[in-house]
């Protein structure tokens, strides 16, 4: 199959700041590597939100592609975007987060080797205990960011995100992950090129930190 650009970078947002989200966009527009195309999946957001992400977008209407439907969830949001994609590779992006210029490159040049990947993050906090987030095995426990598989850090082919849809369950990505393990050769990376905003108060992992450490879980 011939696609018209390497790259699709998935992107869902809920009523997120427009700050944060127009910091996310442009981090993709000033990538070092150029071939992509940005779809923004609005998943139900107030008509404030989604006009001010909109009119936003339709200034790069060439490179980004701007979709609203009910809400529905992240996972079903990305695994919608998977199936308009139009890139040979896919990859996300959290409304909240940004990529580093050379994010798109580094993980390009990743796939020589693998199918997928998942990478290391440069991780904002405000304080240490934010480094740590619920364990999927054992959501009492806590475990270093490093050392999970975070959604918007994947990276791979289209077959392999078309094969394997994402789930509506905590640790979708690390489910995904696993799945795909089964098939295709994917490999965890140092990059820290992908910027994971950890003091954001309202973020769905810090929520549940905060009710961990209102428990007095210590980290595993």
């Amino acid at each position: 199959m011939n696609h018209p650009v390497t790259i699709s970078v998935l992107m869902a947002v809920y009523n997120t700041d427009f700050h944060l989200v127009k910091r996310a966009v442009d981090s993709v527009l000033n990538q070092t590597f150029q071939d992509f195309e940005l779809i923004i999946l609005d998943d139900g957001s107030n008509f404030d939100s989604s006009h001010a992400i909109f009119t936003y977008a339709t200034k790069q209407e060439a490179r980004i592609t701007y979709l609203r439907h009910k809400n529905c969830g992240q996972s079903q949001s990305i695994n919608q975007g998977v199936r308009l994609s139009k890139g040979a590779y896919i990859t996300i992006l959290d409304s909240d987060d940004e990529y580093k210029p050379g994010h798109l490159q580094s993980c390009l040049q990743e796939m020589q080797f693998s199918d997928l990947i998942a990478s290391t993050t440069e991780t904002i906090v405000d304080h240490e205990e934010h480094y740590f987030v619920p364990n999927r095995h054992d959501t009492r426990q806590l475990i270093h960011v490093d050392d999970c598989i975070l959604f918007a850090t994947l990276f791979g082919k289209k077959e392999v995100f078309s094969e394997f849809a994402f789930q509506g369950e905590y640790a979708a990505d690390a489910h995904f992950y696993e799945r795909a393990m089964q098939k295709y050769i994917v490999r965890k990376v140092d990059l820290r090129t992908y910027v994971y905003y950890r003091n954001i108060p309202n973020s769905v992992c810090s929520n549940m930190l905060r009710n961990q450490l209102q428990h007095k879980v210590e980290p595993n």
